[in-house]
């Protein structure tokens, strides 16, 4: 017999309640991060026709069958080779250390290749670790394609050509074809081998751009300047006007009695880096007018110069601090949401509310054990551990 609840819902019969089940995506510690929405979903014969409470039924899909073992297992395997290569974790990281050493092996064969006395030992230990730096990265770049289609943005061959797209894979593709151009054109041996060794020798650099694959460092960078735009541009401008007058100042005092300031651009480039604390030492005032005038302003524009400095360091410490406190409100948000559902199960289902106005009935009725009918089994519990505590005493 149906029984009506007094929220308008309708209460499945025991033979019903054996065949549904609830369940929330993203309480289960081992679910993936691209199912962590909330969301409820409902096994059954219910099942392929709601994927949660709020979703609308879904037309034209059976529930009948089960998904095989093949596109499980490869599903499993491209959800798992994506989180190695986008987002490592734990024991990931290997593999990442791995390749880091690669590039920083490759770079620094590069540097001696071009001393001439590691040159002839350098360079066929380089050629190796090219042909295995290639290899690896082909197959990387590959495999990234391959596994980003178990995003729904990515899927398909459109998918795979926008995930192409992104900066880091551009700069995967360029150091790709310029090591496999390097390494042609070394094998020649002739004259444009040479020049496009040293030439093409540059693009190696680009590969330390890549360790970062999420841009996490240029992000908090940007981040810092954008939160701190105005007082990094108020001391570059009093900076700047330093420049200027000061240059000017000291060109109007050298002219004509220092050879070093015949034109207006040797005076700023004195002011340049004597402004900045470099001093190369190949420009400098002889007269007491100038002198006096590069030590004033040197006083002032120092200060401002090294400003940007200081707003940068205390903006990225502040940065981290707030880093710190969101993942501490991250690892609160799970269990906040997993006691925010079991309300509203208890709220939704409970007989004997009566201010309800609304609910939605299709999730009374697929609800396997209402928390109404498990009230009298926790008092019962919680009666049974107060005895045993006294017994106990």
């Amino acid at each position: 017999m149906v029984q009506k609840s007094r929220n308008g819902g309708v209460y499945p019969g025991p033979a019903a309640e054996k065949k549904l089940k609830v369940g929330f995506v993203g309480l289960d510690p081992g679910a993936p991060d691209s199912s962590r929405d909330g969301a409820l979903l409902i096994a059954g014969s219910e099942s392929s026709k709601r994927g949660s409470i709020l979703s609308k039924p879904r037309s034209g899909v059976s529930g009948s069958g089960k998904p095989p073992k093949r596109n499980a297992f490869y599903r499993k395997l491209q959800n798992f080779l994506y989180n190695v290569l986008e987002r490592p974790r734990g024991w990931a990281f290997i593999y990442h250390a791995y390749v880091f050493l690669l590039v920083f092996s490759c770079l620094v064969l590069s540097v001696f290749s071009t001393i001439d006395e590691y040159q002839n030992s350098s360079e066929g230990a380089l050629y190796i670790l090219e042909i295995v730096t290639i290899v690896v990265f082909g197959v990387e770049y590959f495999v990234r394609i391959w596994a980003a289609g178990c995003c729904c943005r990515y899927r398909g061959w459109r998918g795979r050509l926008k995930f192409a797209r992104k900066p880091f894979c551009v700069i995967d593709i360029m150091v790709l074809i310029a090591s496999i151009a390097v390494l042609a054109a070394g094998s020649q041996g002739n004259v444009f081998a040479t020049s496009a060794l040293r030439s093409l020798r540059f693009l190696q650099i680009l590969r330390m751009i890549r360790m970062d694959r999420r841009g996490g460092t240029w992000k908090l960078l940007g981040s810092v300047v954008y939160a701190h735009s105005k007082e990094l541009i108020t001391a570059w401008y009093i900076g700047f006007l330093c420049l200027i007058l000061a240059s000017f100042l000291v060109y109007l005092a050298e002219k004509g009695e220092n050879e070093h300031f015949d034109t207006y651009a040797d005076a700023l480039w004195w002011g340049l880096i004597t402004l900045t604390t470099i001093g190369y030492g190949d420009k400098y005032p002889q007269t007491w007018n100038g002198r006096l005038l590069a030590a004033t302003f040197t006083l002032i524009g120092v200060s401002f110069f090294a400003l940007p400095a200081g707003i940068l360091g205390s903006g990225f410490a502040l940065k981290v601090q707030e880093q710190h406190r969101q993942k501490h409100f991250e690892k609160r948000r799970n269990p906040a949401a997993g006691l925010i559902q079991a309300a509203w199960r208890f709220y939704a289902t409970n007989l004997s509310r009566t201010d309800l106005h609304s609910t939605w009935q299709y999730y009374e009725r697929t609800v396997t054990v209402p928390m109404y009918r498990l009230k009298k089994l926790i008092s019962r519990a919680v009666a049974l551990c107060c005895d045993s505590c006294r017994a106990q005493v």
